[in-house]
C-alpha cells in the first residue's frame, strides 16, 4: 500500500477533471499524498537541500547535548547498572522526539502560492466558493494567515532498541502542510486503516497533509491524519515543513454547502488561537476532546 502520487500540472490540461477526482480521494481517503509536477523549480529544491545540510552541519555537536541524548545517555547507563538481571520491563525513551528542529526563511513565496493554489482545488471539489479556506483563515481578510517553515532532522540513532520514533504519532494543528522530504532516507509513516504505512520517498516530490481545520471547515469530509517518524540507525533524515495556518484570531467553523455532507460531524465554532492554547498540550493525544476543549470555552 502506498500514498497516492498526482502530477499536479495536469489540473491545466485535459485530465483536470481525472486530477480532481485525485486530490479528492487523497484528501478525503488518505489526508496525505504526493505531488510532482508542482510548479516548485527544482532549483530552488536543490538550494534548500544545500542550506539544510549547511545548517545542521553547524548545529550535530550541540545535539550531542540536548534533551533526547541526555535521556538515552541516562537510560543505558540504568540498563548497565542492571546488566545480567533478569529485565521484562525494559524502559524506553518513547515521551520525547529524536530530532533537531530550526526555522527558515527564503523559501515560502513559492510554497505559500502552491498552498493557496491547492486550497483553492480542495473548494472545488467540496463545492465551496473560491476563496473558503483563506477568507476563514485571515478573518476575511482583517488578519493574516501564519505561513512559515520548519526544518527537522532526525540524525542516527545508536540505539533503536531503546529509541523507536524520531516524531511521536500526532495530527497536525493547522490547514495544509507541504513537505519537502528526504528523498533518500525514510521514516514517514501515516496511519491507514490501522495500519503503519510508509510514506515513501520520492525526489523533488511535495507531501500534502491536511490538518485539523480542513477537518472543521470541510465538516469532517477530508480527516486530518496520524502520523509519525521512526527514528533510523544510519542516515540523517531531512523534513522541510511548510504549514499554512490561519490567524490565531482567526474564527474556524464548518462551511456551509450542499457537497459538505452536514451529517459528517458537529465540529464546534472557536478561534483558532484557543485551539492551539489546547494543541500544544495535548497535541501526542486524540483530536476529538481537543475540538470539545475549545467548545467548552465560547
Amino acid at each position: 500500500m502506498a500514498i497516492p502520487v498526482i502530477d499536479f500540472s495536469k489540473l491545466e490540461g485535459k485530465e483536470r477533471a481525472e486530477t480532481l477526482a485525485q486530490i479528492d480521494n487523497g484528501c478525503q481517503q488518505w489526508g496525505f499524498f504526493q505531488l510532482v509536477n508542482h510548479g516548485i523549480p527544482v532549483e530552488l529544491l536543490e538550494r534548500v537541500k544545500k542550506v539544510c545540510t549547511e545548517c545542521y552541519r553547524h548545529r550535530a555537536e550541540a545535539f550531542k547535548a540536548s534533551k533526547p541524548v541526555q535521556l538515552l545517555d541516562q537510560l543505558v547507563r540504568e540498563e548497565e547498572e542492571v546488566a545480567g538481571e533478569v529485565n521484562n520491563n525494559k524502559k524506553k525513551l518513547d515521551d520525547v522526539d529524536w530530532e533537531d528542529v530550526f526555522t527558515m526563511r527564503g523559501y515560502r513565496a513559492e510554497v505559500k502560492k502552491l498552498a493557496e493554489k491547492l486550497m483553492e482545488t480542495m473548494e472545488e471539489n467540496l463545492g465551496l466558493e473560491k476563496g473558503t479556506f483563506k477568507n476563514q483563515f485571515t478573518g476575511n481578510g482583517e488578519h493574516e494567515p501564519f505561513f512559515g517553515t520548519k526544518v527537522s532532522h532526525y540524525p542516527p540513532c545508536p540505539r533503536l532498541d531503546l529509541v523507536e520514533l524520531g516524531l511521536r504519532p500526532h495530527t497536525d494543528a493547522g490547514g495544509v502542510i507541504l513537505l519537502f522530504q528526504d528523498d533518500r532516507v525514510g521514516g514517514l509513516q501515516i496511519l491507514k486503516d490501522g495500519e503503519w504505512v510508509d510514506v515513501q520517498p520520492l525526489a523533488n516530490a511535495i507531501v500534502i497533509n491536511t490538518g485539523d481545520q480542513i477537518e472543521v471547515v470541510s465538516n469532517g469530509r477530508y480527516k486530518s491524519v496520524w502520523h509519525r517518524v521512526l527514528a533510523t540507525g544510519n542516515g540523517n533524515r531531512r523534513s522541510v515543513a511548510s504549514l499554512y495556518n490561519p490567524s490565531v484570531k482567526a474564527v474556524i467553523c464548518p462551511a456551509s454547502a450542499s457537497a459538505v455532507d452536514e451529517t459528517t460531524g458537529a465540529y464546534p465554532e472557536f478561534l483558532f488561537g484557543d485551539y492551539m492554547d489546547v494543541y500544544v498540550k495535548q497535541k501526542y493525544m486524540p483530536k476529538e476532546p481537543r475540538f470539545e476543549a475549545v467548545k467548552a470555552i465560547n
